[in-house]
């Protein structure tokens, strides 16, 4: 996958932000700080929703005294942790690090909150899945530290596919006939759940069809949420849905866990953190489920991406060189992966460690292909992208405008349309130089 290093920091800026704060840009990583522990280390501030953050950071504390990271658990980012850390960048009291996820950078970004770090981190570039150091890099430059990467796969019931002679489908046609010959062989079954109640879901979904929803010409954003192949997706997942191919209630819900238990649900469209979804949903069903790729439009291979987790430094951090020091540490030590396998699947950004989890994360759950494998290969395919500094305010616009679907009051297409009309408005009212692309 080709970076994308045609747009200038200067123009990344002014299109994110139109500030004069965000235009005076990063400076190099530096300061020092009298904020020490009695020991004399440095203290370092982080907020962080992230599962096992304390087992990091006590694992960080304990390893060396130089510095001393002290977690502050908040809320996971939809959920309040963005605005949490949005509010203490204009309250001038961030912590030294900030939690974002690849789809929330460029909107903390247009805060003017965030440190650049192109020159201080520029030795690990190479050592990152090529996606996961697209994230971090809007523009062509660093603005926070990968740590891992969640491509989108398909998992499913190997054991009812291999029983009833179903084809694991390659192609969305392949998909949608795999589809009908769940229902055929259980009428109260189906293939998957399609989540209308999750923005990100989508998002990925479309992520995968090539067609990005924000690009930079110049000093304006290009904002394509309708475009040929996002619109192909949601006529393709509407005729699923009207056909009555596949559910369309939320994943992870106890009546979600009871249908994939029972076979009612034979699969699963997630990401690479959906391994520990279902090793811990449904620990019982070890020996059943397998994993592959992603289907493909037309045979391309091409897969798209569902969160992963990055950190940046405060701009107003006095102790950034002490914040870099651990945020290379859990990027890209070995004992990280050591850590997360204690209590997840961990699918890390940095390539040498995920080496390491594949070694160590456990893989008598599933059959048929090495998991690990299969999202390496899922992670080789993700196409360019670009996330819009109104992001993560879209996900809600998509799941308010997926409303009416289940009941039949509108289609996934129309609210996709809607959808864009709400993006336009949202960032022309911030001030945004804003083109849209060419529709559908």
């Amino acid at each position: 996958m080709a970076l994308h290093h045609g747009w200038s920091r200067r123009a990344f800026l002014r299109a994110s932000a139109g500030t004069a704060a965000l235009a005076a840009g990063g400076s190099a990583l530096a300061g020092c700080s009298s904020d020490t522990t009695a020991s004399g280390a440095t203290k370092v501030r982080i907020w962080s929703w992230l599962t096992g953050m304390d087992q990091y950071v006590a694992a960080f504390n304990e390893a060396q005294r130089e510095v001393h990271v002290e977690l502050s658990v908040i809320a996971a980012g939809l959920s309040g942790g963005y605005a949490q850390q949005t509010n203490a960048i204009r309250a001038h009291n961030a912590p030294d690090i900030l939690h974002v996820e690849y789809q929330g950078l460029s909107q903390i970004l247009a805060t003017g909150g965030l440190r650049e770090m192109t020159d201080d981190v520029a030795d690990l570039a190479e050592g990152y899945s090529p996606a996961a150091w697209q994230g971090v890099n809007p523009g062509g430059r660093t603005y926070a530290v990968p740590m891992d990467l969640a491509p989108m796969a398909f998992y499913y019931r190997k054991d009812l596919f291999d029983e009833h002679g179903i084809a694991v489908p390659t192609t969305w046609e392949e998909f949608r006939d795999a589809a009908e010959a769940v229902r055929e062989a259980d009428p109260d079954a189906r293939i998957t759940t399609f989540p209308l109640n999750d923005g990100s879901f989508f998002a990925g979904m479309s992520w995968q069809a090539g067609d990005p929803w924000w690009r930079i010409e110049g000093d304006t954003w290009v904002v394509n949420v309708d475009g040929p192949g996002t619109i192909r997706t949601a006529e393709y997942w509407q005729d699923m849905i009207s056909a009555g191919l596949v559910r369309g209630g939320p994943t992870g819900t106890q009546e979600w866990i009871a249908a994939v238990h029972t076979g009612k649900l034979w699969g699963l469209l997630g990401a690479a953190w959906s391994v520990g979804t279902l090793k811990k949903s449904i620990p019982d069903d070890t020996g059943r489920w397998a994993v592959t790729t992603m289907p493909t439009w037309n045979g391309e291979p091409s897969n798209g991406v569902q969160g992963g987790t990055a950190f940046g430094i405060s701009k107003e951090s006095d102790v950034a060189d002490a914040a870099l020091t651990f945020l290379r540490w859990i990027s890209t030590d070995p004992q990280v992966p050591r850590i997360g396998a204690t209590f997840t699947s961990p699918f890390p950004a940095y390539l040498p460690n995920r080496d390491i989890a594949r070694e160590v994360v456990s893989n008598d759950y599933f059959i048929g292909d090495p998991v690990y494998g299969v999202l390496d290969e899922a992670a080789e395919r993700v196409p360019e992208w670009t996330w819009g500094p109104n992001a993560l305010g879209l996900f809600s616009t998509i799941t308010d405008a997926f409303g009416g679907v289940s009941t039949g009051a509108t289609t996934i297409p129309d609210a996709i349309r809607r959808v864009q009309s709400s993006a336009v408005a949202d960032m022309r009212d911030r001030g945004l130089s804003v083109r849209e692309g060419n529709p559908a």
